[in-house]
């Protein structure tokens, strides 16, 4: 049974990495997502256990498409009495670019008609009253090429369950969790961000380093469906909880210019029960001063789009610059998405790497 895992840009490689480690089989990473096979009963490990990828979707079917008559008589043929009952709700969402195919809203109603007409045929009525649960479809088209989904997570992955709220600039928990994977973040670890915001980047580096599955503590629209038996979610839950790493030596500390931030992260952090982990305190960047000798540093400094945030935030780099020693044992990891960065830093980066924040184009600038 073929799987689609969508995810930011510039993480593809990170999520097929994940994919693997679940020991899901013939993962195949695209622009944007990554594909693979397993089983319906596997559907709460993908969801409990990934931490990068946006969501899980079911792949019902992939073909190419030039004509509103070519998507229907495609849909039509898929064995959507398989995956819907006869009271499922059924919306349509999706996309298209680059396509013959361009206008996303009669791409829906035809793909809707397709489904109604294929089901009338195994339910044996007209009307589907749809009050039951919900299966999300969702499409893609890109070049004439279509897949059609239907979504296993509801609320998106990102939605761990600790941030109620976040300060003005947030950096999503997905990217926050590929920032910590792409700097090697471990248990034995002392985790640093001088600019921490609603404490994404510190509780995911923490759930990281300790094993604790970001999925585990909610809920996902899959399990309303009766498909799935419910000890396969329990079973999924219990592992995560075995698995959670206690009593290691990592730690993570945070600070903010703004206080009331720093209480956010307090919040967050609690909510999530890594707060023991933490040391917290409202700090300027030009006082940062490390308290380890070891330490990987991960931050997502402010910055802006008019010219005085731009100067603001360039003088932050400086300041960095500046600051972050060039030492043994420690690695400093940066995401902006100033193309000068480097040359306002002072130093030229050991590694680079393309990511999205959001729709914004970024580069991950990594010094060690």
């Amino acid at each position: 049974m073929k799987f689609c895992a969508p995810c930011l840009l510039g993480t593809e490689g990170l999520v097929a990495e994940e994919l693997k480690e679940l020991e899901f089989q013939h993962i195949t990473a695209e622009n944007g997502r990554v594909l693979f096979d397993t089983s319906i009963e596997q559907i709460p490990r993908a969801n409990i256990c990934l931490r990068i990828a946006e969501r899980v979707l079911i792949v019902v079917g992939q073909f190419r498409a030039e004509s509103f008559e070519n998507l229907f008589e495609s849909v039509k043929v898929l064995p959507w009495s398989d995956y819907l009952p006869k009271n499922a709700a059924f919306p349509v969402k999706g996309w298209s670019l680059n396509s013959k195919l361009h206008s996303v809203p009669d791409c829906q109603k035809i793909i809707k008609k397709a489904i109604v007409t294929s089901l009338s045929g195994v339910y044996g009525v007209n009307w589907f009253e749809e009050d039951g649960p919900i299966f999300q479809i969702q499409f893609s088209i890109l070049k004439d090429a279509v897949t059609v989904m239907i979504d296993t997570t509801g609320a998106g992955l990102h939605k761990r369950g600790y941030r109620a709220q976040s300060n003005e600039a947030p950096i999503k928990e997905t990217l926050a969790a590929a920032l910590c994977k792409i700097a090697r973040v471990r248990d034995y670890h002392t985790l640093y961000d001088p600019f921490c915001g609603s404490g994404t980047i510190l509780i995911e580096g923490a759930m990281l380093a300790n094993n604790i599955m970001p999925g585990y503590r909610r809920g996902f629209v899959s399990e309303q469906w009766g498909q799935i038996p419910t000890e396969a979610w329990q079973r999924e839950r219990t592992r995560a909880l075995d698995e959670i790493k206690h009593n290691t030596p990592f730690r993570a500390f945070g600070s903010d210019i703004d206080a009331c931030a720093v209480e956010l992260t307090h919040s967050n952090a609690v909510k999530f029960g890594v707060r023991k982990l933490m040391t917290l305190q409202r700090a300027d960047i030009r006082d940062f001063a490390p308290q380890t000798e070891k330490g990987t540093l991960i931050t997502n400094p402010p910055y802006g789009e008019r010219m005085a945030d731009m100067q603001t935030a360039r003088s932050l780099y400086r300041t960095m610059g500046k600051l972050f020693a060039d030492k043994r044992g420690w690695s400093y990891n940066i995401i902006s998405p100033d193309e000068e960065f480097e040359k306002i830093y002072g130093t030229k980066a050991r590694k680079r790497r393309k990511l999205y924040n959001g729709m914004i184009k970024c580069t991950y600038y990594s010094y060690f």
